[in-house]
């Protein structure tokens, strides 16, 4: 038992360290150091307020735990036995893993869009969802910022993705860190992407901050996760999405070129 509890602070200490470290880092550069510089590259003209980020904190400190439990009974309990997950590398290859990562993200996108658009019915909304919700004018403290009921629904994807498709834990790892990486972004309240992005077929393809942080300030539409897919093909892309995306970015460069 003592060895199963330390296992697990392991797992929950290094996941809070990732989120500390890469929402902190994205959080102090652009809400501190680089403010004045990206002020243009602002989605929603307002401010969030100090309580608003101590509020994302708590309850992404909240998920961390709940997701890293999610973690150690699918790595390190008798559920192993039943998922796909294997020990060496060499027995797919260093390719495969660099695929299984690729894969677990196009998996996560679908798994993630219709776990979200139930996380938007009324009944789960008012109970469970609304909490993630609260950030109206998100923050790179608001990637993880759930409901426990949200939070274990969203860490339930490394049991979908241990049980259908093979996967080394340095791939998990990896799939895990590349997709909180994208979802701080997506709450970054900051349109980054640079000037001939949108001229690209992937604006096409995959999501961007302006995307997201539109579903926080209307509460509809925008669903997915990392691909415009599902949304376009099912009708939730919000009908301003490309309009708000081309103001924002007007925004941006209009004033570089002018100055």
């Amino acid at each position: 038992m003592d060895r199963f509890l330390e296992i697990f602070v392991q797992i929950f200490t290094v996941s809070a360290i990732r989120y500390f470290l890469v929402a902190g880092i994205a959080f102090v550069l652009f809400y501190k150091v680089l403010h004045r510089k990206f002020s243009r590259a602002k989605i929603q003209a307002r401010q969030a307020s100090r309580k608003d980020f101590w509020r994302e904190i708590v309850h992404s400190m909240q998920s961390t735990a709940i997701m890293s439990a999610v973690a150690f009974v699918v790595l390190f309990t008798s559920l192993r036995e039943y998922t796909l997950v294997y020990e060496e590398i060499s027995s797919f290859g260093a390719g495969y893993l660099a695929l299984s990562v690729a894969l677990s993200l196009v998996i996560h996108d679908t798994y993630f869009y219709w776990m979200h658009r139930l996380m938007h019915h009324p009944r789960i909304f008012r109970h469970a969802h609304v909490v993630h919700h609260k950030s109206v004018n998100p923050s790179p403290w608001a990637s993880y910022s759930f409901h426990f009921i949200e939070a274990f629904a969203e860490g339930a994807i490394i049991i979908v993705l241990a049980m259908i498709l093979p996967m080394h834990p340095l791939a998990i790892a990896l799939f895990v860190f590349s997709g909180f990486v994208i979802n701080v972004y997506g709450h970054l309240g900051y349109e980054i992407m640079p000037r001939g992005f949108r001229k690209t077929w992937l604006f096409q393809v995959i999501n961007t901050s302006t995307h997201h942080n539109l579903h926080h300030s209307k509460f509809r539409g925008n669903y997915g996760l990392y691909f415009r897919f599902w949304d376009r093909m099912m009708g939730t892309e919000h009908p301003d999405y490309v309009r708000e995306y081309d103001r924002v970015q007007k925004q941006r460069f209009d004033w570089i070129r002018d100055n």
